[in-house]
């Protein structure tokens, strides 16, 4: 089908948005991960890198009213839905000025009243919990919403996974399940991992739609997941979306990833999803060099600017912080 002129720009426009998500967040993470290594992070330090393309076509997809449950690697996505650079540096470093004041680990951030929810490292634990925010504004009246879980492959492999899904299809909830298969959980190749030959497969068993996607190429990974997306907010009940990519570092900055077999890391899923974005800007006369070296230059000076500000901010005083949990009324989100 041909293409308005306005369909078009339409289509570069989100690209364009999706690609400045990617490079905010691979510099984040650079940054992230040079602050570790100097001691200036306690506790984990988990990159992206790789998989970049697939979490910023979920965030751009996404409504401010709808339901977001990201992974450590989510960086892209956490942005495009609306967290700030701001934010995501006074939690990795611990200030107590960040939207978890410093109470919790570094990568279990979020705004659970703005629908952006804090992450359970037992990551199929996560689909029941935006199944149990759908539910609740289904009771309220609440319609023309998403709630997306974002997984590992590996989550795939366990018990929550199953009966949240069974859940989510038997009430045909508007979730979208986007699991980034990486090859690896952890250290464990997926032969070890699952059986059958593609994990979208698994979409038949329980009755949800299924949608596969090359991980690392971004208009394909905008396409499907908006496909997705748009099918679960129009009531077409729950979604699988199977990104098949690669992880390119280990699972953490304390990880060598010398485990990743050569024949992954030459093949088309070790290609870099970052510059195939921009080789596909370029090539398609969408952008130019010199407008992707000033957006460079931006991100790295507000990064910059972010640290240079927290480092000078306070840590939580363990004696006078009150333990409590964010609903409670003194630590109530969005007051001081």
């Amino acid at each position: 089908m041909l293409q308005t002129v306005t369909e078009r720009e339409s289509i570069g426009t989100t690209q364009l948005a999706a690609y400045r998500f990617m490079l905010r967040a691979r510099l984040l993470d650079e940054k992230f991960a040079a602050l570790y290594r100097a001691g200036k992070i306690h506790g984990g330090v988990f990159l992206g890198r790789g998989q970049e393309a697939l979490s910023a076509a979920i965030g751009v997809h996404l409504n401010k009213s709808d339901v977001f449950a990201p992974l450590i690697r989510d960086a892209a996505g956490r942005l495009a839905f609306g967290e700030t650079i701001l934010d995501a540096v006074r939690t990795y470093m611990g200030s107590a000025l960040g939207p978890m004041r410093g109470r919790d680990g570094n990568v279990h951030r979020g705004k659970p009243q703005e629908g952006y929810l804090a992450m359970i490292s037992h990551l199929g634990a996560m689909i029941s919990v935006v199944n149990g925010v759908l539910f609740a504004r289904r009771m309220k009246g609440i319609s023309s919403i998403v709630g997306v879980a974002c997984l590992g492959e590996g989550a795939t492999s366990t018990g929550s996974f199953h009966e949240a899904l069974n859940q989510a299809a038997v009430e045909k909830l508007p979730l979208v399940l986007v699991v980034a298969n990486n090859q690896y959980a952890y250290s464990t190749p997926n032969d070890r991992q699952f059986a059958c030959d593609d994990l979208v497969h698994k979409a038949a068993g329980y009755g949800v739609g299924a949608h596969s996607v090359v991980g690392n190429d971004l208009v394909a990974c905008l396409k499907v997941v908006g496909t997705a997306v748009a099918r679960a907010r129009a009531g077409q009940g729950p979604q699988l979306v199977v990104a098949n990519l690669l992880r390119l570092c280990g699972h953490g900055e304390h990880d060598d990833a010398g485990y990743i077999v050569p024949e992954l890391k030459n093949s088309p899923l070790g290609r870099d999803c970052l510059k195939l974005a921009e080789d596909f800007l370029l090539k398609e006369k969408i952008t130019d060099a010199a407008q992707l070296a000033v957006w460079r230059s931006e991100a790295i000076r507000e990064i910059e600017d972010a640290v240079a500000q927290v480092q000078r901010e306070p840590a939580p005083d363990p004696f006078a912080e009150n333990w409590t949990a964010l609903s409670t009324e003194n630590l109530a989100e969005g007051r001081e």
